[in-house]
C-alpha cells in the first residue's frame, strides 16, 4: 500500500538502473562535501515503487543519501516486495510468502551493500525507513543482521511470524522508531506495537508512536520521524 503523502513536498528525481545494484532505485544526492556520507535505505509499501516515499525523505536531513529500492515483483500498476499469506483470517493478519519474503530480504541486503561501494557511502551509518511492507522487511533485515544497521524507522508494520523468535547480538540500545495509526485498518496498531514490544525485550531503543490515522503517515509522524533521524545524526 502506498504511504499517504498529502501536503508533502514532491520530489522530482529520475530514477537510476545501475547494474552494481540488484534493485532498480532511485538514488539522491547527499548536500555538502562531507567525507563521511550516512545515508538512508527507503523501502515502499505493496502496491508502490521507489517513488512513493520520496515526499518523506525529502523532509529528512541534507546530509542524508537516498537510496530508494524498488521492490521486485509488480503489483497493480507498483511492485511488492513478497505475497501475502492470509490464511490466518484475512489482511489484517497476514503474514509473508515465506520463499518470496527470503529472497527479497536478499535483494535489499546485496543492494545495501551495493549502494555502499556504487555511492561511497558510510557503512557505519546506514539506516532503514520502510512503511507497510517496507516496514515489516526492515524490522526483519534488523534483526537478521543489526549490526549492519545504525538505525531503523518502521512506519506502520509489523514483526512477522519468520522472525519473530530471532534473537540477535548486536540489536542492544538500536534505535528504532515503530510508528502506527489507531485507524489502520491494514495493519493494526496492535501488530506494530506487538513489534516494538519484542524490541524492547531484546534491549533495543525503541520508541513506540500511535497517532490518530489509517494506513498513511499523518503530518505528526513525519515530524516525529524527521526529529528521530536527526538526533541519530547528531550523534
Amino acid at each position: 500500500m502506498a504511504a499517504a503523502a498529502d501536503g508533502y513536498n514532491q520530489v522530482a528525481v529520475e530514477p537510476v538502473f545501475m547494474s552494481e545494484l540488484p534493485l532498480e532505485h532511485v538514488y539522491v544526492e547527499p548536500e555538502g562535501d562531507a567525507t563521511s556520507r550516512p545515508a538512508v535505505i527507503i523501502l515502499h509499501g505493496r502496491g508502490a515503487n521507489e517513488q512513493d516515499l520520496l515526499p518523506i525523505a525529502n523532509q529528512l536531513p541534507d546530509e542524508l543519501a537516498v537510496v530508494s529500492l524498488r521492490a521486485p515483483d509488480p503489483l497493480q500498476g507498483g511492485y511488492t516486495w513478497y505475497e501475502l499469506d492470509l490464511s490466518a483470517g484475512g489482511l489484517h493478519a497476514s503474514q509473508p510468502h515465506a520463499a518470496e519474503f527470503a529472497r527479497s530480504l536478499d535483494l535489499v541486503r546485496e543492494s545495501v551493500e551495493a549502494a555502499v561501494e556504487t555511492y561511497d557511502l558510510d557503512a557505519d551509518r546506514i539506516g532503514l525507513l520502510g512503511f507497510s511492507q517496507g516496514a515489516i522487511t526492515s524490522l526483519s533485515l534488523l534483526l537478521e543482521e543489526p549490526n549492519r544497521y545504525a538505525w531503523v524507522v518502521a512506519l506502520h508494520g509489523y514483526l512477522p511470524d519468520s522472525h519473530a523468535d530471532v534473537e540477535p547480538d548486536g540489536i542492544e540500545g538500536k534505535p528504532v522508531f515503530i510508528g502506527a495509526g489507531s485507524g489502520d485498518r491494514v495493519i493494526p496498531e496492535f501488530r506494530s506495537e506487538a513489534a516494538a514490544e519484542r524490541l524492547k525485550t531484546l534491549s533495543a531503543d525503541v520508541r513506540f508512536e500511535s497517532y490518530p490515522t489509517g494506513h498513511g503517515v499523518a503530518p505528526e509522524e513525519l515530524a516525529d520521524v524527521v526529529g528521530f533521524v536527526e538526533d541519530r545524526l547528531a550523534l
